[in-house]
This record gives structure tokens, sequence and C-alpha cells, in this order.
């Protein structure tokens, strides 16, 4: 049976699933020290916002094994804040991890850590099932209007590898499955990451029908009425309920729009940025040219191989993220229930 927990934390040491050998192979790595856990986040051998979190709060662990030191203790927060400035749980963890730490005595802090990193898997876990309750009821409407299949159409991955378990956005897809709803799945490669090809792999290995597509195909299928619905994740839900995601899911907003296909985001609430007022103050990474001049994959004999498909002097804008207004989204499916981007703010307070 395939796994669905991409990180497993034993205390002095992490296993996580190396997600840059998938889907072609399924790879373990063990991340013994700070600098393992700052590589693995930086270089998206884990990606998903929530995964990232729990990542970092292992890091944090990690590196007070040996020195619980106020010196040490910020080090390991500044190192790990670097790695991926978009997501918001990553600095939502530190924070949390901070908090807990820096009024205990240097002896009791390591202890300290462990523990606290465990509640942050384990409530993620808790809080990706919560949410796939609350959005089986969108695809659970939709099936009972039409009496017939229910089209979900995603971008990115917001699975299980995206999380401690469950995912977010494929979490709802999961829940309608289990309880026997015809659903299926249209799934965007996600250039230049190809992360769609992630969410691919979990629904085959999980059983549920889809169809992976270009990224420029969801505009037509969206305009065909293929499409009964689009779900995606997010990596920072600003205060007014502007939302982060991978590169291209704006796209996919404005035709859901026009198309009259509703639009939501499932997202824990660990994602809002109660402190941004909206998306032009969230941070955008841009990442590194050859993502877009290669591409990684297999030759027809079976090798790994990565393949350029631009000269190396091609000019490359790598932005990571683009930003979907407030105003064509539908609704956030949280672990609390489903709001308008106008009750975000309220959740503040949950």
């Amino acid at each position: 049976m395939t796994p669905t927990r991409p990180i497993t934390w034993f205390d002095d040491h992490a296993l996580i699933l190396d997600q840059t050998r998938l889907p072609h192979a399924t790879h373990m790595l063990t991340l013994r020290t700070l600098e393992a856990a700052a590589e693995a986040i930086r270089d998206m051998q884990i990606r998903g916002a929530p995964l990232i979190g729990a990542t970092a709060a292992c890091g944090v662990a990690l590196a007070l094994r040996d020195d619980g030191s106020d010196s040490r203790l910020e080090s390991a927060l500044a190192l790990l804040a670097a790695t991926r400035p978009t997501a918001v749980n990553l600095h939502w963890a530190l924070e949390r991890m901070a908090r807990r730490l820096r009024p205990l005595p240097v002896s009791d802090r390591h202890a300290a850590a462990v523990a606290e990193s465990h509640a942050i898997i384990e409530e993620d876990i808790d809080t990706n099932c919560r949410i796939g309750q609350h959005g089986l009821d969108i695809l659970r409407a939709i099936a009972e209007r039409k009496h017939g299949r229910v089209r979900v159409m995603t971008h990115c991955n917001a699975g299980w590898l995206a999380t401690a378990d469950h995912g977010t956005a494929l979490s709802p897809i999961y829940a309608a499955h289990a309880e026997g709803m015809d659903v299926s799945v249209w799934v965007s490669e996600t250039r230049p990451r190809n992360q769609g090809l992630l969410t691919a792999w979990e629904l085959r290995a999980r059983g549920v029908p889809h169809t992976l597509i270009a990224d420029n195909a969801a505009g037509l299928l969206l305009m065909r009425g293929e499409v009964d619905v689009v779900i995606t994740g997010a990596d920072r839900v600003a205060a007014n309920g502007d939302t982060a995601n991978k590169i291209g899911t704006y796209l996919k907003a404005l035709a859901a729009h026009d198309n009259a296909v509703p639009f939501y985001i499932a997202a824990p609430v660990s994602t809002i940025d109660f402190a941004c007022p909206g998306g032009e103050h969230i941070p955008i990474e841009d990442r590194h040219g050859d993502e877009v001049r290669c591409i990684a994959g297999l030759t027809r004999d079976g090798q790994s191989a990565e393949v350029r498909i631009a000269p190396s002097e091609t000019a490359v804008a790598n932005p990571a993220f683009d930003v979907t207004p407030a105003r064509l989204i539908t609704g956030i499916i949280t672990e609390h229930g489903i709001c308008t981007p106008a009750q975000v703010r309220a959740l503040g307070g949950t």
C-alpha cells in the first residue's frame, strides 16, 4: 500500500519522501541535521506549505539536539526562514516554535522542540482531515444537482504529499471517492516544476479517475463546460482573501470566473497571514532560470535524465507563485468550515 505520510519524525531524525524523485522513483531521505532540513525545503525535496512548516519545526528540534543556546536557536530560525519566502506556514511554524522555546531554560529546549514539532504534525493531519469533510459538502451538492460524475479541476499538488497527510485541495476528493461518489479530476501539469505529476501519482495510487492536461488546456475545458468546480491549495492567504498559490492559479481563476465555474481555495487557518492586508504585499519567490530551461524525466530505456529545452544564455523569468484576487474566489475551505474571502479576517479569532 502506498504510504500517505511524506514525513515521519523520530525525535533525532526525520524520514522524508524525496519528491524530486517522483513520480518515477520512490526514495526516502533521512534528515539528521538542521542544514539537511533547510536543504530539503529549499531544494523542494519536500513541497507544500503545511509540509514545509512541519519540516521546519523538525529542523529546529534537530538544531537544538546538542546546543540549546540562544544563539543556536536564533541562527536555526533565521536559516530556515530564508529557505522559501512565500509559504506562510514556514514562518507560522517557526514563530510557534520560537514562542514555545525562547522562555525556556537552555537545558529544556530540545525536549520541548521535539514535543512541539510532533504536535504541529499531528494537528496538521487532523486539520486536513476536517478540510476534506467540509469540502466534501461542496462535491455532494454538485453530485446531487447533476446526478452524474463530478469533475474537479486542480492545480499544482495539494494532496498528502504537500501536508502531513490527507492534503488540502485533494482531501475533499479523497473523501468523496471513499464514500463511493463518481468523481474525476483534471490535473494540470503545473510547469515548470511539474507538481501536477505528483497529483497524478497520488490519484493513481488511490484509484481516483483523473486526466493529466497541459496547463494551457484548462481554459478550453472550462469554456466547454467540462469542469464543475476548481479547487486548489494555497501558500499564503492575505487578510482580505487574496491568495498566493503556484504560478498559473490566477489564470484558472480568471477562466473559471468567466465561465461561471465555482473556484475554491482549500487551506488551513495557519496559511492565512492576518498581518498581510492584501495580495500586493505577498512576497513572490523567484527561482532559478534552469527550472524553465531544463526538464527532467526518463529516457526510453528508463534512465533518469535532464534535458535542456532552451539555451543556457536564454533570459528567463521564473516567478514561483501568483496571486488570485479575492473577487475571483467563491470560498475558502478551512478546518473550521467554508467562508467567503470577506469573512477571512473573522478567522483570526479561532
